[in-house]
C-alpha cells in the first residue's frame, strides 16, 4: 500500500483505474499535467482475509463482500475521485481471430457478427460483442507462381464479454459509489501499460493467483491469447501438501526464498521448479504455434502479475525460452516520486493492469 503522498494532489482531472483480481483489488489514481500522467496514489488489498482464508489465495466473493473490499482499498489509498475505468477478466471473455471477405467498411460489423455466431457458445444477445481491424503489414502476397496478388480480406480481432458478467461489475462499481465510463478486458489494459511503441513482437506472461494468462503482441496488437488454469497459489498448495506444512507457512516459505533457497531448501527449489515447468512448457507451445501460423519469431518476454515476483522466476524463464525475458515496468510510463523508484520497480508487475486501465481512462480528459 502506498498512499502518504495523495494529499498532495486533489485536482478535479483525477482519474482511477481498477483492477478486481482473483486474490487482490488494486486501484491507481492519475492526474494529467502538462501533457504527462502523473501518479496519486496506490494501492493493494488482498481478498483471501474477506473469506477467512490465506493471503495470496484466489476467493469467489460475492457482490457484497467485493463491494466492502473495494471501498476499504479506496479508503486507504486516499483516493480522490469517483471517475474511473475498470477491467473484467480474461475469464469472463471469449477472444477469437477471424479472417472476413474483402467488403466495404460500412458492412464489415454485419458480417463479423455472423461470422461470430460459429466461435461463440451462446446466443448472440447474451453477450456484448466487439471487434478491431488487425491492420496490414503488407498489402500484397506471393502466389504459387511466385507473383505479387492483392491481399483480400481482414483480419480481425472479436471479443465477446457475456452480459452477466457486465451487470454484475456495475452493480460492484455502483456499490462503492464509483463512476467508470467504460470496461475493459485485463489483456488490452496490460499491453497498454508494459507495451512500448515500436516494439518487436512480444509475449506477455501474466501469472495470478488463479491462473497464467499468454498474449503474444505484435506492433501492439494482440495476436494470440491462452489461458494456463495454474496460478501462483498452486505452487503453494503443491508445497503445503508436500512438505506437510499450513497454507500460510508454504506461502511465507515461497515468498521469502522462492527457487534461491540454497541447498538447505533443495526441496523446496525441485517443487517450485516443477510447477513452473509445466507453465513455461505451455508457454512454449504457444510460442511455437505462433512462429508457425505467421512465420515470425518472438523476440522477448515480458512479465507481469504477483506470481511472476517470485525470487529466481526470471532466472528459470530465461533458461526456458532462450530470449531476452524481463519485469514489466509499467510505472516507467508514469511521472512518480524519484526516491520511490526501487518501490515502483518493484511493484510493477503487480499493477500493470490497473495502471493500463488508468491511462486509457486519463486519455479521455482533453
Amino acid at each position: 500500500m502506498a498512499s502518504f503522498f495523495s494529499s498532495f494532489f486533489k485536482g478535479e482531472s483525477s482519474v482511477l483505474g481498477v483492477d478486481i483480481g482473483s486474490s487482490s483489488i488494486k486501484v491507481v489514481q492519475l492526474k494529467k499535467k502538462h501533457g504527462r500522467a502523473v501518479l496519486e496514489t496506490y494501492g493493494e488489498l488482498a481478498l483471501g482475509p474477506y473469506a477467512n482464508i490465506e493471503v495470496g489465495r484466489a476467493v469467489g466473493l460475492p457482490n457484497d463482500q467485493l463491494i466492502m473490499a473495494l471501498k476499504d482499498v479506496l479508503r486507504e489509498s486516499k483516493t480522490t475521485t469517483k471517475s474511473c475505468g475498470a477491467t473484467l477478466p480474461m475469464s469472463a471473455s471469449l477472444i477469437t481471430f477471424l479472417t472476413i471477405p474483402p467488403v466495404p467498411e460500412k458492412q464489415i460489423g454485419d458480417v463479423v457478427s455472423i461470422e461470430a455466431r460459429k466461435y461463440i457458445p451462446v446466443p448472440l444477445n447474451e453477450v456484448l460483442l466487439d471487434y478491431s481491424l488487425i491492420p496490414k503489414e503488407e498489402a500484397y502476397v506471393t502466389d504459387d507462381e511466385n507473383s505479387k496478388v492483392e491481399k483480400k480480406g481482414h483480419d480481425v480481432l472479436v471479443v465477446a464479454i457475456h452480459n452477466e458478467y457486465i451487470t454484475r461489475y456495475q452493480e460492484i462499481m455502483a456499490g462503492s459509489a464509483l463512476e467508470p465510463s467504460f470496461y475493459e478486458i485485463e489483456v488490452f489494459s496490460s499491453i497498454r501499460a508494459v507495451v512500448e511503441q515500436g516494439m518487436n513482437t512480444v509475449m506477455i506472461i501474466d501469472m495470478g493467483a488463479r491462473s497464467t494468462k499468454l498474449y503474444i503482441v505484435e506492433r501492439g496488437m494482440l495476436r494470440a491469447s491462452h489461458i494456463i488454469n495454474k496460478g501462483s497459489q498452486d505452487i503453494t498448495l503443491t508445497l503445503s501438501k508436500a512438505l506437510s506444512i499450513s497454507v500460510s507457512q508454504a506461502e511465507t516459505m515461497k515468498r521469502v526464498y522462492g527457487l534461491k533457497g540454497g541447498p538447505e531448501y533443495k526441496e523446496l527449489t525441485e517443487i517450485i521448479t516443477v510447477n513452473l515447468d509445466y507453465t513455461f512448457y505451455e508457454a512454449n507451445a504457444t510460442l511455437l504455434n505462433y512462429q508457425k501460423k505467421f512465420g515470425k519469431n518472438v523476440n522477448k518476454v515480458i512479465l507481469t502479475g504477483g506470481g511472476v515476483l517470485l525470487k529466481g522466476f526470471t532466472d528459470l524463464a530465461k533458461i526456458s525460452f532462450q530470449m531476452d525475458v524481463s519485469y514489466a515496468d509499467p510505472f516507467g510510463k508514469l511521472e512518480t516520486p524519484a526516491f520511490l523508484a526501487e518501490e515502483f520497480a518493484q511493484a510493477g508487475p503487480e499493477f500493470a493492469v490497473a495502471i493500463g486501465v488508468a491511462l486509457r481512462k486519463l486519455s479521455e480528459i482533453k
